[in-house]
């Protein structure tokens, strides 16, 4: 009797050591299936002109760690980009080079807290063999001189009004352009002797310009937001595409090509 009771038990324990070990294989299964990336689709990001170097770059590394997300970038002035979201534009990322312009779109409820991952400085910028002559801020008063201005409503634009008021300086330009990049496209053409961009955009040109930072620039630097729209049709991959840019590999992107930290 005391022999059956001795096996019995053991029995019993074994029974338990194999329940046991049933439990933790089936808790292991979810995990390992929670820890694949599910993200796919398309994402619409409509950012700054300034941005396409380093978006596009970062863009390339997103899609690479996320292949099944297709990225598509529109690039203009931030007011237009804006004007485009509150017209009822389909975009998932909206990434400005100004706060101003991003309030057009968080005023009116179409995303809320924006997140700042980027600064940027205005320069001078001038074609490689400075014909003009231009050294300092004041030169751009010069009427003799071809002076070209983002319009005031396009964050460059704002900026550089504000520079030019805090430093005294009249600028008469002969066009004032709607981002940018056609700012620069006009001083590396030789159609304008100078104009205002960021010094990022100075950088991207390389040897076809020459840029100085004037002097007042430090007091009028560019704060950028980016935010997924509150109607975004992929929210999942935008908010991911947000982290990526706001995260470490993000902000190493944007550095190398002249932005500043938050």
């Amino acid at each position: 009797m005391r022999r059956m009771t001795v096996f019995a038990a053991a029995a019993a324990a074994s029974l338990a050591l194999l329940l046991t070990g049933c439990g933790s294989t089936s808790s292991a299964e979810p995990s390992d299936s929670a820890a694949a990336d599910t993200l796919s689709g398309n994402v619409a990001v409509s950012a700054a002109a300034s941005l396409q170097g380093a978006f596009d770059k970062a863009i390339s590394e997103f899609e690479s760690a996320h292949p099944d997300v297709k990225v598509t970038a529109n690039y203009d002035g931030s007011s237009t980009l804006a004007t485009q979201i509150n017209g009822g534009a389909a975009v998932d990322v909206f990434a400005s080079a100004d706060e101003a312009n991003m309030t057009k779109v968080t005023d009116p409820g179409l995303a809320s807290d924006p997140v700042i991952f980027a600064k940027n400085t205005l320069v001078v910028v001038t074609p490689a063999d400075n014909p003009g002559n231009v050294t300092t801020l004041a030169d751009l008063a010069n009427k003799d001189l071809k002076v070209v201005l983002c319009a005031p409503e396009v964050p460059c634009g704002a900026a550089s009004q504000t520079l030019l008021k805090n430093e005294g300086v009249s600028v008469t330009p002969a066009s004032e352009e709607q981002n940018v990049t056609a700012v620069l496209t006009k001083v590396e053409n030789d159609e304008a002797d100078a104009g205002l961009v960021y010094k990022t955009d100075a950088k991207s040109a390389g040897d076809q310009v020459t840029s100085f930072t004037p002097d007042g620039a430090d007091q009028v630097v560019n704060s950028y937001p980016i935010v997924v729209l509150k109607d975004a049709p992929n929210k999942a991959a935008a908010q991911a595409f947000v982290d990526f840019i706001t995260g470490s590999q993000g902000q190493e992107i944007l550095s190398s090509f002249g932005f500043d930290k938050p």
